[in-house]
């Protein structure tokens, strides 16, 4: 059996491994190993590690990497905790293939690890541009690995242009999109009797997370966005933010706001939170959710700074920087029946035909694993 390892670190990098977990079962000549790190390891952030355990997946490894402070320190010394972690996980699994996924500092430090190991890494959302620090990950990835899985055309030429091999790049779709197309989420009785939601009343769901290169400025970004919705008075959905340096002031920026309409969630299962993107009226952050998933759902988003920058986006898109008047201003905007209107799903840069997973892991299955494979040369 080809045997595959697979690396998710929060509940964002879960939802793009899910489906393909599931038809990796369904495989007889498949097997796979998951190994969990990061957010979904902390209490503060919600635990996440038990929703895959409820769901019974094969959950490997638990690694325990993150560091308290939550500072460009302790980022940085989290990673190579990581890095140690996952040399021995790899050692130990001797697995054919690793998977890893997107912009991350856990998904380099584990192809950097599979990569000095000569093992070969598939590579889920190369070739796009994010925004910060995560965009020059994304990129640093693209050199080590071996299989590139591109959610769109766009992304795939820019893998060209970066010199990798042709034989490499494949245009696989958004994974992360699957179970939306498929229709895989809560029904919003359910969401309204488990998170209090009235479903008479619009929604608003805010995802905001720090930005590296702007480390000491997080709190007040974060004041900005939390007064914008405290004028607005919606109804609101917060989850906390990721484990990047300056969390910790997001967060307890975070718990100063306590308001009636606004409910805050350290974290949300999958099945939820893909049921929020169907029932909410407008997302606002930062977070890739607004620009990826949140067309699939004709789902205006608010993204607010430049997290998100040099991404792909579609029509849903409003796009603002930390000020409370611009957020509120785009926020009524996105609200009107006008703008809603006109978002078109078609839009969307990234491939959402519920098909992805199935490319992927088909090519998992099917690539030959030799020298051209594992020796890597640069065509410009």
């Amino acid at each position: 059996m080809r045997h595959i390892a697979i690396l998710t670190e929060a509940r964002s990098s879960y939802s793009y491994f899910r489906p393909i977990v599931r038809l990796i079962d369904e495989e007889p000549d498949l097997q796979y190993s998951l190994i969990v790190t990061n957010q979904h390891l902390l209490p503060t952030f919600g635990y996440s590690v038990e929703e895959i355990e409820r769901e019974g997946l094969n959950i490997t490894d638990k690694i325990h990497m993150t560091l308290d402070g939550y500072t460009p320190v302790t980022q940085a010394k989290s990673l190579g905790v990581l890095m140690l972690g996952i040399t021995d996980t790899l050692a130990r699994l001797q697995p054919d293939l690793v998977l890893v996924l997107g912009d991350r500092g856990d998904s380099l430090m584990t192809a950097l690890a599979a990569f000095q190991m000569n093992i070969p890494v598939a590579h889920i959302q190369a070739g796009e541009r994010s925004g910060n620090i995560d965009g020059m990950t994304r990129h640093a990835i693209t050199r080590f690995a071996h299989i590139h899985f591109a959610s769109g055309p766009d992304a795939a030429e820019r893998l060209r242009k970066m010199g990798e091999e042709e034989h490499r790049i494949h245009v696989t779709g958004a994974p992360q999109l699957d179970e939306l197309v498929h229709g895989k989420f809560a029904p919003a009785d359910e969401l309204a009797a488990d998170l209090g939601i009235d479903l008479d009343k619009p929604l608003a769901l805010v995802l905001q997370h720090p930005v590296t290169e702007e480390f000491g400025r997080g709190e007040d970004q974060m004041r900005e966005t939390l007064e914008a919705i405290c004028e607005l008075e919606l109804q609101t959905i917060l989850i906390f933010p990721n484990t990047d340096a300056g969390s910790d002031a997001l967060r307890l920026m975070i718990e100063r706001y306590h308001r009636p309409f606004i409910r805050v969630e350290r974290t949300l299962s999958h099945r939820q939170f893909s049921g929020l993107l169907r029932i909410a009226d407008v997302m606002v952050g930062n977070s890739s959710s607004g620009l990826i998933e949140a067309p699939v759902m004709r789902l205006p988003a608010v993204n607010i700074g430049g997290r998100q920058r040099d991404r792909a986006r579609a029509t849903n898109v409003i796009d603002v920087p930390y000020e409370r008047a611009e957020i509120v201003s785009a926020v009524r905007r996105a609200l009107t029946p006008e703008f809603k209107g006109q978002i078109d799903q078609a839009n969307s840069p990234y491939i959402g035909d519920g098909r992805a997973s199935e490319r992927v892991v088909r090519i998992l299955k099917d690539i030959v694993i030799d020298a051209n494979l594992l020796t890597k040369q640069l065509v410009y």
